[in-house]
């Protein structure tokens, strides 16, 4: 019945286009509750949309077009006429072809060992070196669609350099004190900033005391890590944090060693700054990355792939201006409407800052931009069509 209603809303869509529309390539995200039924509902979307390519994962919760659905029975799909030759489906059976990726969107399973060095792989077999995407999201079990139906691992779609596509990454934390660099560190324990003891270094960040241990307990289980490599820049517009920078949990301390441990395996010399969730930073950080990827879209004479886009936070193919025919939009699930301070709040600040366009996305267990998995994010990727 939720894939009936889609496909209606769909058809309409296509019936007030003008020209021809074929459809090559499928998104599909769905919650938790028709997990059991993902093989049925691949078979289902391969009849309807015969030769259409089909991507997609199980979320905790899905977005599409404005409207968040989380913790309820749901299904997003979006469908687009890309060249056939323009991109290639990949998961296991079919790893992705190097000679065929400008850049690649995947979804992974969060307990896959090594991540941050699978990623770095898989970027490295892109020419531009950007991946974007997010870990599938559940309380039980999560699946992949990849022509085909998945559990673990890895899957996705590489997108060849023929296509224009823009993409950014929103932060959503504010810093609570200052970049501090990681001098001591012992597996996820950071022992030394600047050569001082952690622990005090923290407390002193957020105003607390273990004299007083009730409400510094608190104030700490508020309280997260932004690290940042090397001399990477930490902070970028409006005094946020920069792409370079992932948020990490907070998850103890050691009073007897003055130490704190993250949610991370941090290495000597990454910067480390305490930060906390900041709801308008957050707004404010995404209306920001809304309107760059407008006006990046817009502009006659876009910036170059290497090294420019990196350094805005994004990946551009070089082309002339256009118009945005489709985005994806996957953001943290712990960001959502509820944090943005209603209902769909979130998906409706997209919506309205790209005007009336195809949007499909989820809420992940941790979200992928370059080759870094982030938290507490969104990364929003379009696709431009040159003309009408």
């Amino acid at each position: 019945m939720a894939l009936a209603l889609v496909a209606a809303q769909v058809q309409a869509q296509r019936a007030a286009r003008t020209g021809g529309f074929q459809p090559t390539l499928g998104w599909v995200y769905f919650s938790e509750a028709y997990v059991p039924h993902a093989a049925l509902l691949l078979g289902e979307l391969q009849q309807r949309w015969p030769g259409t390519a089909w991507v997609g994962a199980s979320a905790v919760g899905i977005m599409g077009s404005g409207a968040e659905y989380i913790d309820v029975p749901a299904l997003s799909l979006m469908l687009a006429d890309l060249p056939p030759d323009s991109f290639q489906v990949f998961n296991g059976r079919y790893p992705l072809d190097p000679s065929h990726a400008q850049t690649a969107q995947v979804h992974l399973d969060g307990t896959l060992p090594d991540l941050p060095a699978l990623l770095q792989e898989l970027a490295e077999r892109t020419t531009s070196g950007y991946l974007f995407g997010g870990l599938c999201s559940g309380r039980g079990a999560a699946v992949q669609i990849a022509e085909g139906v998945f559990e673990g691992g890895l899957s996705g779609v590489a997108y060849a350099p023929r296509l224009r596509i823009v993409s950014r990454v929103t932060q959503g934390c504010t810093p609570v004190g200052p970049p501090r660099r990681i001098t001591a560190c012992e597996g996820n324990v950071v022992l030394q900033l600047d050569g001082a003891p952690a622990l005090p270094l923290l407390l002193s960040d957020i105003g607390q005391s273990l004299q007083r241990p009730e409400p510094a307990l608190r104030a700490m289980r508020a309280t997260l890590a932004g690290l940042t490599a090397g001399d990477a820049a930490v902070l970028g517009r409006g005094r946020q944090f920069d792409i370079h920078t992932r948020v990490r949990h907070l998850i103890g301390i050691d009073p007897q060693r003055d130490a704190v441990a993250l949610a991370d395996r941090p290495q000597p010399g990454e910067q480390l700054t305490w930060c906390r969730r900041d709801v308008e930073a957050a707004r404010r950080d995404l209306v920001r990355i809304c309107a760059e990827i407008r006006d990046e879209v817009d502009a006659e004479q876009p910036l170059p792939l290497v090294p420019a886009a990196r350094a805005l936070g994004g990946v551009t193919t070089p082309s002339g201006g256009g118009r945005i025919a489709g985005a994806l939009y996957i953001s943290c699930a712990g960001r959502g409407g509820a944090h943005f301070g209603g209902p769909s709040a979130e998906a409706l600040i997209v919506q309205r800052a790209l005007g009336d366009v195809p949007l499909t996305g989820f809420f992940a267990g941790g979200e992928v931009a370059h080759h870094h998995l982030y938290g507490y994010t969104g990364v929003l990727t379009v696709f431009v069509c040159e003309g009408d």
